[in-house]
């Protein structure tokens, strides 16, 4: 009897085997297809729905999906409802696994028919190249879930006629809201509410539970689900909390409606389930889980708009503004966060932006921005903490090389932040005229930051004012000297003024390659070779 138990139990964990390497095969090998397809195709929550759902089915793991939902809503690609709408849908995405159970596990018994696969898929996975070492890794995951699948089905078939229904609640109100409370223990336990409906589908093949039981248990694992998730934000950003709660609320919402049904739905399918039939149970099971689910979603989903609007409320902006989309939960997907990095670069280049424009114009210049700097010096720690952890290999080249170009960004902000921070520099060219209108037109090309629809407009105009300031810093600096060296001015007045037109022509350096490489940043196509930084400028700071 021992021996049984640990044969159901050690079932349970080849099946969360099964699963964490199935969906780490799959997302390797789905690679930036399927975030091209959740940013592309999700403008509005129904689109939404019906990516998340596609997504969380190919690659079989809900958490991978709202995680990038998660990333894409802090970048700013996404707006709030449209994230909300991959959420729902993934909910709907991972009831495919119930039926790839009910119908491959149970009606084709498929345990020892795969155990060759696992081996072929180890083989691809250790000697194989890229897709097929994925591939090999998806196809050993998918193998060790009929696997896993079969030792529970031994495992419990010792106590078919010894386990009953009988020996768990009885089928009433009270009985089923304790199932409840039981399917979200067993959630919290395995982590996996897909572990949990296998599970269950195993006890209800077996005859240990009926099948309103079953229902209710997965009822509670459904509910399990948002316990991971509330847990999974404390201490997040602010997208990753709200979509948490905002999960919660949704599957209590959907958990409610599907204890509601159970009774109708248990007595709709009792005459099907009179005949006996192998596996019918099951797939009653599945079809229940995908029904609430799926009815769910209905209902939530015309209303995007204001249960996103009560989320928000919920759940408020907290902490620094220049870092809310930072969180390091999204460091499991390495492409999430480098949105969210590169989204971060941008709003601490526009308030960097808007602190120079004000440094620069003569009527605000006087005025200290000792405070904002201080809060874009520690968003830039903070953003350059969390882009070292981000890790991308160089295989995937996509990532990688926007990786590489968010550390760039990010080096010539942190140099633009020391630049803002020298105002006995920027004090000086207020004190003469030709000072004052080159000072002036970096002011007017700042001030232009975001206005064009192209950012390679704005990009190319600060290539045109560098060349510009850079011409202009030799003929100034001929200028001052001679002028010093016939005595018009003193060599300390020289010295501070070309060390004030060197800090211009420094500043629209750093803006050029900034907005440069942001915008690498941004591109999902290859991009022709750039020149190296070295070989831009070799002017010393």
């Amino acid at each position: 009897m021992t021996a049984d138990i640990l044969l159901a139990i050690g079932g349970v964990g080849l099946f969360l085997l099964g699963m964490v390497v199935l969906t780490e095969g799959l997302r390797h090998l789905a690679g930036d297809a399927l975030r091209s397809l959740l940013a592309r195709f999700t403008r509005t929550p129904l689109r939404g729905v019906a990516a998340g759902a596609l997504t969380t089915a190919v690659i079989q793991s809900s958490s991978a999906t709202t995680v990038t939902a998660v990333g894409f809503v802090g970048a700013g690609l996404l707006t709030f409802p449209q994230g909300l709408g991959i959420v729902l849908g993934a909910n709907v995405g991972t009831t495919v696994t119930g039926w790839i159970v009910a119908i491959l596990g149970f009606k084709l018994n498929l345990g020892t028919v795969v155990l060759p696969l696992v081996l072929l898929g180890v083989l691809l996975r250790l000697f194989a190249t890229a897709p097929w070492r994925h591939v090999g890794w998806a196809l050993a995951g998918f193998s060790l879930l009929f696997v896993g699948i079969e030792a529970m089905q031994q495992g419990m078939a010792p106590f078919e006629g010894v386990v009953t229904p009988g020996d768990f609640p009885d089928d009433t109100l009270l009985g089923r809201l304790q199932l409840v409370l039981i399917g979200i223990a067993i959630t919290l336990v395995t982590q996996s509410s897909s572990a949990g409906v296998a599970a269950a589908l195993v006890a209800l093949g077996t005859g240990a539970i009926s099948f309103p039981q079953a229902a209710a248990l997965v009822i509670g694992m459904d509910v399990g689900t948002t316990f991971t998730a509330v847990l999974a934000t404390v201490g997040g950003s602010t997208a990753m909390r709200q979509t948490g709660y905002a999960h919660v609320l949704y599957n209590v919402l959907t958990a409610t409606i599907a204890f509601c049904l159970l009774g109708p739905f248990a007595a709709a399918v009792a005459p099907w389930l009179a005949t006996d039939s192998s596996g019918d149970a099951q797939l009653a099971l599945v079809a229940f889980h995908t029904t609430f689910n799926c009815l769910g979603v209905a209902l939530v989903t015309p209303f995007a708009g204001p249960f996103s609007r009560l989320i928000v409320r919920l759940v408020p902006e907290r902490g620094p503004p220049l870092l809310r989309r930072l969180d390091n939960r999204l460091l499991r997907d390495p492409a999430a966060a480098v949105d969210a990095a590169v989204a971060t670069i941008g709003d601490i280049a526009a308030e960097l932006t808007t602190i120079l424009t004000r440094q620069l114009d003569p009527s605000t210049a006087q005025q200290l921005q000792e405070d904002r700097l201080a809060a874009v010096d520690q968003a830039l720690a903070a953003t350059r903490d969390f882009v070292e952890k981000i890790r991308t290999e160089p295989s995937n080249e996509a990532a990688h090389r926007r990786h590489l170009a968010t550390m760039h960004a990010l080096d010539h902000l942190i140099r633009l932040a020391q630049r803002c921070d020298q105002q006995a520099r920027i004090e000086i060219l207020q004190t003469e005229p030709r000072l004052r209108r080159l000072a002036a037109l970096l002011r007017g090309a700042a001030t232009a930051i975001g206005r064009d629809d192209e950012p390679s407009v704005t990009e190319e105009r600060f290539n045109r004012l560098r060349r510009l300031l850079r011409e202009q810093r030799s003929r100034y600096r001929e200028r001052m000297v001679e002028a010093a060296a016939a005595q018009e001015i003193g060599a300390k007045t020289t010295l501070r003024r070309l060390d004030s037109v060197r800090w211009l022509h420094r500043v629209a350096y750093h803006l050029w390659r900034t907005l440069h490489h942001q915008g690498l940043a941004h591109q999902a196509a290859p991009p022709q070779p750039a020149a190296p930084e070295s070989a831009i400028e070799l002017e010393n700071e």
